[in-house]
Formats: C-alpha cells, structure tokens, sequence
C-alpha cells in the first residue's frame, strides 16, 4: 500500500532553519558512524494508520521530519521520486513554498559538504538511521498515540490537538472534513492560536468567575464540544441552535468547532475595525495604540479587548455608551495600582480585591447575565484620579478618565 497525506493534516511548516538542523544532525551521526562500528542514530518516529478501505497507509504524525527527509533523498539520488511529494504539488501555497525553499537549500547544503558526503548520506539511510514506525489498523487509535506523544512536550500546541481530535468526529464526512481544513489553513496559526489563549479561553472562564490560567494542552476539554448523538438536554439544544455560537454556550463536536473558531476569528477582526474606524471612539484609539506602555498597561488593554469581545458576542453592537464604560472599568485598573501583573487583572475580572480598587464590579459575569445591551451602557463605573506620588502613565491615565465620565477631552 502506497503512503498518503491525509486531508485533515497541517501544511508542511519546517523551514530552512529546521532543515539546517536535521542536516547537522545526520552529518554527526554520519561522523559517529564512521567511528564506532554498528552505530545508530534514531531521526524520529511516525504513526501510520492502515486504512483499508482506500488502500493506503495515513500519515498520521510525523509529516514534517518525513518530507524533510524525502526532500533530502531526492536532491542525493536526481533519478529518484516520491508519490508523497508529487501529491504535495497540489496542497496549499506555504506548503508549496517551503517545499521548494528546503529543496533549493538541501541543494546548496550538500553542494559545500566534502567529496564523498553525498555517498556517506545516501547509505546513512539504509545503515545509520533508524526511525520508530508505529502502525495501527484504527484511525481512532492512531489519534490517541498523536494525542499522547503532543502533550507530552512536543511543539504542537493545544490548538493544533483540538483541530485532531474534531477532524476525527468528522471521519465520516471525507467531503467536509477537506472544507473545514482548507478553510482553517487560510488562517495564520499564530491568529488562531490567539484566539483561543489570549481570548476565548480567558473569556470562558472569566464569566464563570473562575480565575484563567495559561491555555495548554491540559485545557483542551474546554472546547472539545458535545457529541451530536448525546441524549443531554443541552446538547439537543446545541444541535438546534447551530451554527450560532456563544462564549461557554455548547456546541457539537466536529464541523462545528472550526466554524466556531472562524465565528471568532471573524468576530475579533471586526471588533478591532469598528474600533479604528468609528470616530465616536477617536480619544480611546490614543490610548489603546499609545507606545512605550508599562507591562501593566498591556495585562489592561488585553482585558479591555476580552471584555469587548465578550460584550460584542452577547449583543453584537457598539453602542458607545457601553464601550465606554467597558474601557473605563478595564483601566482605572492600571489608575489604581502602581504594580499591576497578570495575577491581580484575573482577580479584577471575576470582582476579587481590595479596597485599593476603584471598581469591584465581576464585569464578564455581569456582560453573562445581562438581557439587554443597556444593562452595560448604564453600569455605575467609578473613576478617579490616581494616587499621590503616582507615575506619568497612571496619572495621565486618570486624569483622562476622570475627564471623559464629564464628557470632557
């Protein structure tokens, strides 16, 4: 059976950099090779799952060494070819780009290397290196070993598990699962991986009043939805109330969670849009764009953006009375306190602190349990001017906030 690529896996993200480091390594161990008789150098492991149905074996992890390594033996043997690159030729364009890049720079590599070295390489594969390959006759099995080799300190990072773990609800829709992939490849990883750390999950916790941590692995549970065949009252609901999400609300394992990360990824875009373009909120841009900020000043603007998020997913409007008062609650926070870490802004946003805060209103939780946007747009939010020997940014700050609740500059 021939080697494939499945659908559902990521593009072919390894650089020149990652490239240069495997060629070092098989170069040492070509060198070790040549001193101790029966060496050997394990270059990595791959989890193949045996799908009968089409006659193939799935490349299930391990792509990025693997094609790394294919790149390397085509540029050794100019006569040779490869099914898994060919195929390649057809996939997205990062994964076309960096193909050819590590091509051309596995080319220029060698063409330094001394006489002889591309004959030591070539025999490296069959007498030096070794890889781990592990095949299993069940898709489901070959995501639990993908699962437990990632969280267990490889690179692959909690979204990049969740994205497996929904493409293997949806292992019986071929057609949907390619959609669905395409579509979250279109997206910068370091976007998506945004929007789960620095808001979703943030948020979600928030507005159970529950202090967020660092999103890992270990939290994934937290979005990995519902089964669709679930007998629970709330996933019936979720099944109905689909494709409309909500932070916390549930949804349905599978589809439904990559159309729910774009839900998201669309949402933050334009939140950030309606902000720099509305003039109403021209004096609040200077001071959400304002350079050469305190760490505490960036732990406060993040929580005015994941506090707009959780407004703007609940009623889905600006009103500026309500932006307002959600900036002047994120940033008396910095007003109040002359150190201000990531500890006491988790504190503020579920309403834990003391009297050194101004404001003691759980903000998310109240976004959560409002009925009507107005709810917001008339909360009492305090302001005042920040304390005696306070720094510039604290003390601008409160002056600006005590001067805009007027309807000031």
């Amino acid at each position: 059976m021939e080697l494939r690529i499945p659908s559902y896996q990521r593009p072919y993200r390894w650089t020149t950099k990652n490239i240069a480091d495997l060629l070092g390594d098989i170069k040492n161990a070509i060198s070790e090779a040549r001193k101790h008789v029966g060496f050997k150098y394990r270059i990595g492991s791959v989890i193949l799952h045996e799908n009968t149905e089409e006659n193939c074996y799935d490349l299930v992890d391990g792509q990025q060494r693997m094609l790394s390594l294919v790149l390397l033996m085509l540029v050794l043997d100019e006569n040779a070819s490869c099914p898994l690159i060919e195929e390649c030729a057809f996939a997205n364009r990062e994964t076309q780009r960096n193909i050819k890049e590590n091509f051309e720079f596995i080319t220029d590599w060698i063409g330094y290397q001394t006489d002889g070295w591309r004959e030591a390489a070539k025999c490296s594969f069959d007498s030096t290196l070794e890889a781990v390959v592990i095949v299993v006759d069940k898709v489901e099995e070959a995501f639990q070993l993908f699962d437990s080799q990632n969280t267990r300190g490889r690179s692959l990072g909690p979204h990049d598990l969740l994205k497996a773990y929904h493409l293997r609800a949806m292992r019986d829709a071929p057609y949907e699962m390619r959609h669905v992939v395409t579509r979250w490849e279109e997206f910068p990883t370091a976007d998506v991986r945004e929007i789960f750390a620095r808001y979703l999950f943030p948020v979600l916790n928030w507005k159970m009043k529950e202090k967020t941590s660092t999103f890992t692995p270990k939290e994934i549970d937290a979005f990995k939805g519902v089964s669709s065949g679930c007998g629970y009252t709330y996933a019936a609901r979720a099944r109905r109330a689909a494709p409309c999400f909500q932070i916390g609300a549930p949804f349905i394992e599978g589809e439904d969670f990559f159309l729910m990360a774009e839900h998201y990824l669309n949402l933050r875009r334009d939140m950030e849009l309606e902000i720099e373009a509305n003039a109403e909120f021209e004096k609040m841009r200077k001071w959400l764009n304002r350079k050469g900020v305190s760490a505490g000043f960036k732990h406060t603007t993040a929580l005015f953006w994941c506090v707009l998020l959780a407004y703007y997913d609940r009623f889905h409007n600006f009103d500026v009375r309500a932006v307002r008062k959600l900036f002047t609650w994120a940033f008396m926070i910095r007003v109040d306190m002359q150190s201000l870490g990531f500890d006491t802004i988790n504190k503020y946003a579920i309403g834990e602190g003391t009297d050194q805060y101004t404001n003691k209103v759980p903000m998310f939780s109240e976004i959560a349990r409002a009925r009507y946007h107005t709810d917001i747009a008339n909360a009492i939010i305090k302001v005042k001017p920040a304390p005696s020997g306070s720094n510039e940014e604290r003390r601008e700050l409160g002056e600006f906030l005590c001067s805009w609740s007027r309807g000031g500059e």
